[in-house]
């Protein structure tokens, strides 16, 4: 499936396609097509054995591909991956850290090896530190970290070049709920018109706050792909408006059973699908208003990514999108 369509003049900053791995006859990822724009989150979704952190160590050539090919910001990852990697944070699910080394140590170690001055190190050493709460610890080993702590510092080594590509995975895992929201307000921070990122998460939450896009993936392949409202509309059909109110059961039943589909009816209580609910409520608000019926709320219920991603991965499991 490809993820997006394209944006006319602007490449992407992230581009897949066919993009395949095998381990063995295994089959990890299958032949998927994506695109992220600058300026652009992509949240990558699904249930655990979906291929996403595959694809996300395809993406940064940390695996080779069987199939298919990866460029970052036009270049191909294979031809020139010393070249490509500079441009990326990577946030893996394995952090790397060095047990007997200091935050200042590690992120040093780290700079020199992205090619910064130590000027440049020094003031983005302190400034992560700071913005992740971890000055006080910065004199100890990191062997003395709690979980969320080397989290953040692993978060911190990511960002410490400033990279036009930011692949992370579950980026919040083991942080208590401050912490967490201190790294989503962060990655928010990081969007701008010249970088994309890629976020891997299970929390459905994380992803409807940060990401512009969303792809979900089951066995490999990304079975359901595109923004929050559109995969909203294609999946969970037209939006529902409740409607409470006092007056004439049988006016309310006359407007709106002759204009929109009704899902639910009792006295004072409807629900029922409309088209444009932005367009539609005024409209259905004065006539009501005319016709004297009382209204004490309209407004379009809201549906969350939690409900999508239900509806996509039963799908996929009844066989719908295979």
């Amino acid at each position: 499936m490809k993820l997006v369509k394209g944006r006319a003049g602007i490449r992407p900053l992230i581009e897949a396609k066919g993009l395949s791995k095998y381990f063995d006859d295994f089959l990890a990822v299958d032949r998927i097509d994506l695109e992220v724009y600058p300026g652009e989150i992509l949240a990558l979704l699904g249930p655990n054995g979906a291929g996403k952190t595959t694809t996300i160590r395809l993406l940064a050539s940390i695996l080779k591909p069987s199939t298919g090919w990866t460029k970052i910001d036009g270049v191909d990852v294979l031809s020139h991956p010393a070249e490509t990697r500079a441009k990326m944070g990577i946030l893996t699910e394995h952090h790397g850290l060095y047990s007997r080394m200091r935050a200042i140590e590690y992120l040093a170690f780290f700079g020199e090896a992205y090619g910064l001055s130590r000027e440049v190190i020094s003031v983005n050493t302190e400034r992560l530190l700071k913005q992740y709460g971890l000055e006080e610890v910065s004199g100890k080993r990191l062997g003395e970290y709690s979980k969320g702590m080397r989290q953040k510092l692993a978060l911190a080594r990511a960002l410490l070049h400033d990279p036009s590509i930011v692949l992370l995975d579950e980026p919040t895992s083991a942080m208590d709920p401050a912490s967490a929201k201190q790294v989503r307000e962060s990655i928010r921070g990081l969007k701008s018109s010249s970088r994309a990122i890629i976020i891997c998460t299970h929390n459905l939450n994380e992803a409807e706050y940060l990401s512009d896009k969303i792809a979900i993936m089951s066995d490999g392949k990304i079975i359901s792909s595109g923004t929050f409202s559109e995969l909203r509309r294609k999946l969970l059909g037209k939006p529902v408006v409740e409607l409470r109110y006092k007056g004439s059961d049988q006016l309310v039943k006359n407007l709106i059973h002759e204009s929109y589909d009704v899902s639910y009816w009792e006295p004072g209580f409807v629900l029922f699908r409309s088209e444009n609910p932005d367009a539609d409520n005024p409209r259905i608000l004065d006539q009501l208003y005319q016709a004297g019926v009382v209204v004490l709320s309209i407004a379009e219920k809201s549906r969350s990514l939690e409900e999508i991603y239900l509806q996509v991965v039963h799908d996929n499991g009844s066989g719908q999108n295979r």
